[in-house]
């Protein structure tokens, strides 16, 4: 399975999709997420965040300055006060989870208006 990334700054979305894994320069360290990844909330330096596509790939640096990182059940939100000029912005459409129940329908109500 793959987690969902979003890398956000105060003007746009820079990134959106999914991806193996990533590692994120939190203020306590380094820490890597996931899928299925346990709901943390961290401040992060200064640094690069690291982006694995897939298992075992080159990961690509992002170099972001500070900000927040969140993981939860929909994925790893980076959100970033400054991300490098060179990233390219990557926005891919996701398709929306399923609860794994039938949607509600509507009924009208018995015995008329």
């Amino acid at each position: 399975m793959a987690l969902h990334f979003e890398l956000v700054t105060p003007e746009r979305l820079i990134r959106s999709e999914d991806v193996h894994m990533v590692v994120v320069p939190g203020t306590e360290g380094e820490f890597g997420v996931l899928e299925g990844h346990a709901p943390v909330m961290s401040t992060i330096r200064d640094g690069a965040v690291q982006v694995y596509r897939t298992e075992g790939a080159v990961p690509e640096n992002i170099t972001v300055q500070g900000g927040f990182a969140e993981v939860g059940e929909n994925g790893l939100t980076v959100l970033a006060e400054h991300v490098g000029s060179d990233v390219d912005v990557r926005v891919t459409p996701r398709a929306p989870k399923m609860s794994g129940r039938p949607p509600e329908r509507s009924r009208p109500p018995e015995g008329g208006l």
